[in-house]
């Protein structure tokens, strides 16, 4: 069982409460490491889903001044920095990713609180220059009403900060259903609001319980106005069709199938070592990194061996153990399809660089691999692996990597590598992506938009444009 300070309640909070399921049922958490029982969590449902939507509404009445809300946020992301060693702990047991990367994670959390305290004054009301109609135009930015933020298991803080620094920014109350794989950080986080700060009664409310029941009832709900969902892209559609019955508003953050494109002339050094940092965080468990590796042939080899040299260099092992480069995969299933994706684009002709027998990887753990001469049609290719593997294939000119990439429902996240800056930005205007790195392999932050095109879903998080989304623009005209 998991000990921490921040973990007293092991409950949901409802109301300024902490409460189990009415049923007394429980999930289990366990440690993707090693599979020890971490703790056990409530399996709430329908009903407690509706009691918190009902408490989420009164707490609407009360309406917070731009002062207030950035003081809170500005509190959170205090919190979150004096405990970031503890919530990032928590984080590695559940999860399973290294600590300093967790720690990490609990930081990048605390910029999205940080920066939308520093910006919440955007939310202002604001007067039109112009006097149409010989009228004075007010524009106000109300709340959106209950909001509802579902998020998943890949990043257990970094998610619910994008969300919840901008609904509260915006003055929403919020119900918040984590994943049941990595519930723990998320409660350890409602311990800090209520411990450090001095939010209403149903102003943030936390569910845990399988996602089928939560989510039926947030729909069902009129108080219910938006839902922020993070998570794959079949399950967006389902949530698409079932916002229409309330006319609900979503914002969609879906999967990815991000092109990592290489051209002949990069710095071949630094797009091996930016490669490494963005497919491999989170053991390759992120929907923003590179899922096909395209390299222009003529530096095809050499660019998959300095690849190879850094991976065969990698510490593959528990999280908490200090030197762990990568940590295990989230559970079995995650595994069997990394296995199943390496298999079958050697089964097709790619050869393996890096990278254990796919048959002697233990319990959750996937050794990194490489391969290269990957297929078309390989597996790899058509579907997010989610998993340690890097696997390269050809192009021979500009056009022919554009199309490439471009051949996915998937519009997330993309990467050039290219020694002519000009050419770079050319491709990245071609590409269908929402987030194009140019020669880097960075991924989202606090202070730029971030959301996909295509069928990776819409809205944005993060920037002005994520601080807008939980907010609904309101005109009052009125003669001087």
């Amino acid at each position: 069982m998991i000990e921490s300070p921040l973990l007293t309640h092991l409950k949901g909070y409802i109301g300024g409460q902490w409460l189990g399921a009415d049923s007394a049922e429980t999930l289990a958490v366990s440690n993707p490491a090693d599979g020890a029982h971490l703790a056990d969590v409530p399996k709430m449902g329908r009903v407690e889903t509706l009691r918190a939507i009902d408490a989420a509404a009164a707490a609407l009445d009360q309406r917070a001044s731009l002062e207030q809300r950035a003081r809170w946020l500005q509190q959170i992301a205090k919190a979150l920095r004096a405990q970031r060693e503890e919530m990032g702990r928590i984080l590695t047991m559940e999860h399973g990713k290294p600590l300093k990367e967790a720690q990490s994670e609990v930081d990048y959390a605390a910029g999205f609180f940080r920066f939308c305290a520093e910006h919440v004054d955007r939310l202002g009301p604001r007067t039109l220059e112009e006097r149409p109609r010989n009228c004075s135009w007010d524009i106000h930015y109300r709340p959106a009403g209950v909001v509802g933020l579902i998020t998943p298991w890949n990043f257990p803080i970094g998610m619910i900060a994008k969300k919840l620094s901008a609904a509260l920014a915006a003055d929403c109350a919020c119900l918040i259903k984590p994943s049941a794989k990595t519930p723990l950080t998320m409660i350890a986080l409602f311990s800090l609001l209520e411990r450090e700060l001095d939010l209403p009664a149903g102003k943030v409310n936390l569910v845990t319980g399988s996602a089928a029941p939560i989510t039926d009832a947030l729909f069902e709900h009129p108080a219910v106005r938006l839902i922020s969902f993070t998570g794959s892209t079949e399950i967006g559609r389902e949530l698409i069709r079932k916002s229409a019955e309330g006319i609900k508003r979503l914002t969609l953050e879906l999967g990815g199938n991000a092109p990592y494109i290489v051209f002949d002339d990069a710095n071949l050094e630094q797009a091996a070592d930016n490669l490494i940092a963005n497919k491999f965080r989170g053991g390759g468990q992120t929907c923003v990194c590179a899922n096909r590796i395209l390299v222009q042939g003529e530096v095809a080899e050499s660019f998959a061996e300095q690849v190879a040299q850094r991976v065969r260099r990698m510490r593959v092992g528990n999280g908490l153990e200090e030197g762990t480069d990568l940590g295990p995969l989230i559970d079995d299933n995650a595994v069997a399809k990394v296995r199943r994706h390496v298999e079958d684009a050697l089964s097709k002709g790619a050869r393996r660089l890096a990278g254990g027998n796919a048959g002697a990887a233990s319990g959750n753990y996937y050794p990194p691999t490489v391969l290269i001469d990957v297929p078309k049609d390989a597996l790899c290719n058509r579907e997010e692996t989610f998993g340690p593997l890097v696997p390269i294939a050809t192009f021979q000119d500009e056009a022919e990597a554009v199309r490439i990439a471009n051949d996915t429902e998937y519009g997330l996240a993309a990467y050039v590598f290219s020694g002519d800056l000009e050419r770079a930005r050319r491709v990245a205007e071609q590409l269908h992506f929402g987030h194009v790195g140019l020669n880097t392999g960075t991924g989202p932050t606090p202070e730029a938009p971030f959301g996909g095109m295509k069928q990776s879903g819409y809205g944005r998080e993060g920037g002005y444009e994520g601080l807008y989304e939980f907010t609904e623009a309101q005109t009052l005209p009125h003669p001087e």
